[in-house]
């Protein structure tokens, strides 16, 4: 008995450890099999507060990519010190895909203004949805009917003509420096809290001049309130084609083109290669959908769809006539020079 009782202990007993052993090699298997991207939700962080223009894009385009990724990409705005702490908060998350940064252009400028040591070096372009474009406009009955009206005028009343500004490295700062740069001219700059007291103070009389994003100009021309001198851009819109041109006035303001803010998703430059391709793949469908391609055209923007190099590109050739152009201005805080931001030829 005694006997017939060991051997069985020792028939369970190897039963047992084969059976632990097998569950063991599963588990293993299991754990180091790679889990398929996305797995859960992703968060998807913007910039600015909600109602901007980049708050729009990201609400705009995140819906559709959800489509491909099979997950919900989950909208949150993080405003504040000119985009910057959306852009800590992201790169202070693991590399893993789950933490998306929606940005506008700013951090390009972070080195030159100082405003952080975060830059978009530290994150790869999954996609750069679009291109705004900037216009010159002033009240409808104004004496001014062309750009090149304008151009004489301060040009013959140099630091008198009023231009309303939001201050050093925003849309009418950087338009009115590429137009003094090139037509040697001057202009009285007039600050203002954003682009809608800057329209406010130009219907009121208070400034001759703005620039402003396509969309506002439009409206406010379509409603009989401004008149569009120039799209700042190299060449005219389709949806506009009673527009000009700036380079039509200043064919020298080419050498800055294209140029305009620019809406963008990225990721932590350190997430695995499959979890990029998965992100690219996703927004660049999205990028393609009549619906978001409507988005923008209504937005006045330049469809773009561009991610990796030739994003990295696009957002480094902005900065260099950013970047210079605020150090020839004289407001740059750090020389592009220093900071290894070539001079763009």
């Amino acid at each position: 008995m005694k006997l017939r009782s060991k051997g069985k202990f020792l028939k369970w007993g190897v039963t047992a450890a084969l059976t632990a052993s097998l569950v063991l090699l599963a588990a293993c298997g299991e754990s180091g099999s790679k889990k398929k991207y996305p797995e859960q939700s992703i968060t998807g962080v913007v910039q600015w507060g909600a109602g901007g223009a980049m708050d729009n894009v990201s609400r705009a385009i995140a819906p559709l990519a959800e489509k491909s990724l099979g997950q919900s990409i989950v909208i949150t705005n993080k405003p504040g010190a000119t985009g910057s702490i959306a852009m800590q908060y992201v790169h202070e998350k693991k590399a893993d895909g789950y933490n998306l940064l929606f940005s506008a252009e700013n951090p390009a400028l972070y080195g030159v203004l100082q405003i952080s040591n975060q830059s978009f070096e530290d994150f790869y372009p999954i996609n750069i949805m679009a291109r705004g474009v900037a216009t010159v406009v002033v009240p409808n009955d104004s004496k001014y009917q062309t750009m090149s009206d304008l151009i004489k005028d301060t040009q013959a009343n140099q630091g008198k003509i009023k231009m309303g500004s939001t201050g050093p490295g925003g849309l009418p700062f950087m338009v009115t420096t590429m137009i003094e740069s090139v037509a040697k001219t001057k202009f009285n700059m007039v600050p203002f809290d954003g682009e809608g007291p800057g329209m406010t103070a130009l219907l009121g009389k208070h400034v001759d001049v703005l620039v402003v994003g396509l969309t506002a100009a439009a409206e406010n021309a379509k409603a009989g309130k401004v008149r569009i001198l120039a799209v700042v851009n190299d060449e005219k819109l389709k949806d506009f084609p009673d527009v000009p041109a700036i380079t039509e006035a200043l064919p020298e303001v080419k050498k800055f083109l294209p140029w305009g803010p620019f809406y963008g998703v990225w990721v932590k430059k350190d997430a695995p290669d499959d979890v990029k391709k998965t992100l690219v793949k996703a927004f660049a469908e999205a990028q393609k959908e009549p619906e978001f391609q409507d988005f923008l055209t209504r937005m006045g923007a330049v469809s773009l769809g561009i991610s990796g190099d030739e994003a990295d590109k696009f957002w480094r050739d902005w900065q260099s006539t950013s970047a210079w152009l605020l150090q020839d201005a004289g407001v740059a805080k750090a020389s592009p020079e220093q900071l290894n931001i070539p001079r763009k030829k």
